[in-house]
């Protein structure tokens, strides 16, 4: 399992890396920082990767989870209402344990890693120092002990999770501005909203949505490029 998420980073932060060169050349010229951003998330990718394997064999062996592959086994209207699910409560562990990670003590010895990334690029999306990266492995695998889902809606929840890890840090933003600065833009997490946690620190800690920060006055808005 830790091979399988080293491949799926490396695949996907540099797909849009190699996206990020065509459309934007030479924003990702610290080959330094990359190289140790690189290192960081390979280092991620085999925490990330023991909890995702104990859940699956769990899962295949013993039945231990809530993951179902009868998609009649629950209403259908579940199938994205799980979805929905396990996004909410991923990003409000996110918004805490990332606010929690900006208090000076756990910054300099933790998060520090994840900052040093100046600006982030694609391949910062798992540049995290070991236990950051323990808090972020045990999450899902936690939710599907307790939440029923299809495993074909945790496999959407989990590409959602790496395609927002990967385009927030991309240092250029994605999707249309139409999104960014519309309705949706004002509850959806991108890059613009994301780089401006990276510019100022102390704000814009949501993953996905931005909720939690609306809740409780950390929402700063976007930034720019």
């Amino acid at each position: 399992m830790s091979a399988i998420v080293a491949v799926r980073y490396l695949l996907t932060s540099g797909g849009f890396a190699f996206w990020t060169a065509k459309r934007h050349p030479g924003l990702y010229a610290n080959r330094r920082q990359i190289a140790r951003e690189i290192g960081w998330s390979l280092a991620s990718a085999l925490i990330y990767g023991l909890p995702a394997g104990i859940v699956a064999w769990g899962w295949r062996q013993h039945g231990w989870t809530r993951i179902y592959t009868d998609p009649h086994a629950y209403p259908l209207w579940w199938l994205p209402a799980s979805i929905l699910l396990y996004l909410l409560a991923h990003d409000a562990w996110f918004y805490w344990t990332h606010r929690a990670m900006h208090e000076p003590r756990l910054f300099s010895r933790i998060h520090a890693v994840h900052h040093a990334s100046r600006p982030p690029t694609a391949w910062a999306a798992m540049s995290f120092h070991w236990s950051e990266a323990l808090t972020g492995a045990i999450v899902i695998p936690a939710l599907v002990f307790l939440i029923p889902i299809h495993v074909a809606a945790l496999g959407i929840v989990l590409a959602i999770m790496t395609l927002m890890g990967v385009t927030n840090h991309m240092g250029w933003e994605l999707f249309p501005r139409a999104l960014v600065h519309g309705r949706a833009g004002e509850w959806l997490i991108t890059a613009t909203h994301h780089q401006r946690h990276h510019r100022d620190y102390r704000c814009n800690y949501g993953l996905y949505f931005r909720l939690w920060d609306r809740l409780c006055g950390t929402d700063k808005g976007l930034g720019g490029f």
